[in-house]
């Protein structure tokens, strides 16, 4: 349910359970973690999905033990921390606890017809601890209370407008490769250097 595949310095983790949205079980997201703990030496990384849904976030199964469970700030540390260029490449929909591996990633690509949510106060949980700050950062405080506490869905083009997520491409993969090619062209060390300057 969990594909990695390395194509040279580059690295792409799939979410591959579309007949669910690709929501997360616990074993899945623990699966997430050591992926992206193994792809720590590529130059990049894109975490991506299979069908019409990046994620829906936690499985309905598993809520009970996923909706406190650390793996979620875990995953986010993890990706956060990696020296290469990080994207999400969004086939579809971004839900749920899933938002915290794409806003700790350093780009977002996604498909027309993809949207945003995020809906914490509905579900009575609160988002991952380093989430709403991640969440202002891109998008500005206003639109983190939107998302967070009116539970907003914000379609494709009015999360670019908001700098939610930086492209809008038919083939979200295929632009994201495209983004890395300039990374995974470099040393990683000078990839990471840049990164830092930007933190």
């Amino acid at each position: 349910m969990i594909r990695t595949k390395r194509e040279g310095d580059l690295a792409i983790i799939t979410l591959d359970r579309p007949d669910k949205a690709n929501a997360l079980t616990a074993a899945m997201l623990a699966d997430l973690v050591e992926a992206v703990k193994a792809a720590r030496d590529a130059k990049a990384l894109i975490l991506t999905g299979t069908g019409r849904v990046f994620s829906a976030g936690a499985d309905l199964e598993d809520v009970a033990v996923l909706k406190t469970s650390p793996l979620w700030e875990e995953l986010s540390t993890a990706i956060a921390a990696m020296p290469g260029l990080t994207i999400a490449a969004l086939n579809g929909t971004l839900a749920g606890g899933a938002c915290g591996m794409a806003l700790a990633c350093d780009l977002r690509v996604a498909a027309p017809g993809a949207k945003v949510f995020y809906p914490v106060m509905k579900l009575g949980v609160l988002p991952q601890p380093s989430d709403p700050a991640r969440l202002i950062a891109l998008a500005g405080l206003s639109r983190a209370k939107l998302i967070l506490l009116s539970g907003a869905k914000l379609a494709a083009q009015d999360a670019l407008a908001t700098g939610l997520i930086d492209r809008i491409a038919d083939d979200p993969l295929a632009e994201a490769r495209s983004l890395c090619a300039d990374a995974v062209a470099a040393d990683l060390a000078h990839v990471a250097a840049i990164k830092a300057m930007l933190a």
